[in-house]
């Protein structure tokens, strides 16, 4: 009998874990040549948000935003994840620590 309550158990965390995720949006920009793209993303207001930063340039990039509150390094070649607080409808702008001039913005709706 303890063994069935605590599958069940099981089963209803995994389910109520995977129910939060499925509510987040998911963005995708990239950065090529020092520039963002897309440099200008939308999202809904009051979700969560998971961003899919992926760096195609060989150096290194830091993803940065004061107002989202957020730094992440992007090795060459790679990817990152960042995952975003519910926000307020507004606009956020990000740049890349490591190249000033690579800027671009959230908007949320």
């Amino acid at each position: 009998m303890m063994t069935r309550l605590f599958t069940a158990a099981i089963v209803l965390i995994a389910a109520l874990g995977t129910g939060a995720q499925a509510q987040d949006a998911t963005l995708s920009i990239s950065v090529k040549d020092h520039r963002f793209e897309p440099a200008e993303l939308t999202a809904p207001a009051n979700k969560p948000i998971v961003l899919k930063v992926k760096n195609l340039d060989p150096t290194p990039m830091e993803f940065e935003s004061v107002t989202l509150r957020v730094e992440k390094v992007v090795v060459g070649k790679g990817e990152g994840v960042i995952r975003l607080r519910p926000l307020s409808p507004g606009r956020y702008k990000f740049f890349d620590d490591f190249h000033q001039d690579t800027n671009g913005v959230l908007v949320v709706k």
